[in-house]
């Protein structure tokens, strides 16, 4: 299986422009391109460095302080030059959801993948075995969470002759929420059926906690504490009957893991028990490397105020829009809408304006967004306000985003930009 070249970017990607000449991705930021001065067309998704490269310091800091490892979701992005960047900041593996992403992962030099969901689809283990067959020495494991599954596993085996086991991590879940064992007791059957497959060794347990996210401290703190006391009983419990197969390439020791991009830092405070076997604490929280300006921002100032910090994470995902009409009197139509932004958990928000060759002016107040179109946003402003304060035809509108996993997919490129919005590199997207 050959690996995937260094992308290029051509006029075929939104937002690129379509006089250019086809350039690496490398390339893209010798080019001089200045988005204030209208070099790019209009919207434009953008990553800023400088959050960029506060938010991996910053995780990887928050790993490494506490003993754990990072195996950060890569679905957010699903971008190999974002994963790179990961990878160089210590992140011990990355997180992907299906088994087509791995694939992706894989064809980009990513060496170690965790899978947190299951795998049962014979089409989706004939994937893995062929990806393994072709790089030796790439590790997977995903995971299990019932004796159905691991009979579908076991039936694929026999019909294909496989002589391999996958590792494997089950899963504990939340009552009414998605995929992991409900019970304590079912669990420990699923442990002890997992260790009795031809085709399955246990290496670990995993569960995610970000659905339990509230801003309530003592909820938040609540809801994780039993969730990690499930945890760590059936991991003790494996312990003493042995269940656990663990070899040097899973990396030697038993894995627990968790993290969504809320409350990891209550998960963070219990991945490390003491289990009188070696333990690897994996942290996945994704959306940490560019972070919100909504949804996860308000989390993350709870994430503050328990670790009692004046900062965490910062803002790196921007969307930047012209104003194309004002209409009427309070409205002002945006050249961006539901194909370039998500909207799945808030609507964009208005964060900065500037006159074409000017300097970014924060937004006033009274500035939202309350609707989207296929490719027009809804720009309200109080129409009393001074004119200075009212949208301009031609205004560039910078523009933030909440949950960045549905604003990546609608880009196949990014520019990054420094603080100036001078580009300085770019990403490509595998979605």
């Amino acid at each position: 299986m050959p690996m995937i070249p260094t992308g290029f970017l051509d006029s075929r990607l939104k937002g690129f422009p379509p006089h250019q000449s086809p350039l690496a991705v490398a390339e893209a930021g010798l080019q001089g391109w200045e988005l204030l001065r209208g070099d790019l067309m209009l919207p434009m998704a953008v990553l800023r460095e400088s959050a960029l490269a506060h938010n991996l310091r910053w995780m990887a800091d928050f790993c490494r302080q506490r003993g754990l490892d990072l195996a950060p979701h890569g679905k957010t992005t699903m971008s190999p030059e974002l994963w790179r960047r990961q990878i160089d900041s210590g992140a011990w593996a990355i997180s992907l959801a299906t088994v087509f992403q791995a694939s992706v992962a894989v064809r980009h030099g990513v060496r170690r993948v965790i899978i947190p969901n299951q795998v049962l689809q014979w089409a989706e283990l004939d994937a893995l075995v062929g990806l393994q067959d072709e790089v030796p020495s790439w590790w997977v494991c995903f995971l299990v969470d019932s004796e159905a599954q691991v009979a579908q596993i076991d039936a694929w085996a026999r019909d294909r002759q496989w002589p391999g086991r996958w590792p494997v991590l089950l899963e504990m879940g939340i009552p009414g929420q998605r995929t992991g064992c409900r019970r304590a007791d079912e669990a420990l059957a699923l442990a002890r059926r997992v260790h009795g497959s031809p085709s399955l060794r246990l290496v670990g347990v995993e569960c995610y906690e970000g659905a339990l996210a509230s801003c309530d401290h003592e909820k938040d703190r609540a809801g994780v504490r039993e969730l990690m006391d499930r945890v760590e009983v059936l991991a003790r419990s494996a312990v003493a009957e042995a269940l656990f197969e663990v070899t040097a390439a899973d990396g030697g020791a038993l894995i627990l893991s968790a993290g969504g991009s809320s409350i990891f830092d209550l998960v963070a405070e219990r991945l490390l028990p003491d289990l009188g076997v070696p333990v690897r604490g994996v942290l996945r929280s994704g959306c940490y490397i560019t972070h919100d300006h909504s949804r996860y921002q308000r989390y993350l100032c709870c994430v503050g105020e328990r670790l009692n910090l004046r900062e965490t994470l910062r803002p790196a995902l921007e969307l930047l829009a012209c104003v194309q009409s004002c209409p009427e009197p309070g409205l002002a139509l945006l050249t961006m809408g539901k194909r370039d932004v998500g909207q799945d958990m808030d609507q964009p928000v208005p964060i900065w304006q500037a006159d074409v060759g000017g300097a970014p002016e924060p937004a006033p107040a009274h500035w939202h967004i309350d609707a989207l179109n296929d490719q027009h946003a809804y720009l309200r402003h109080d129409p009393q306000a001074p004119e200075t304060e009212r949208p301009r035809v031609g205004q560039v509108v910078g523009v933030g985003i909440s949950h960045p996993c549905t604003t990546f997919d609608k880009w196949r490129w990014m520019p990054v930009v420094d603080d100036q919005y001078r580009v300085t590199d770019a990403i490509t997207t595998w979605f």
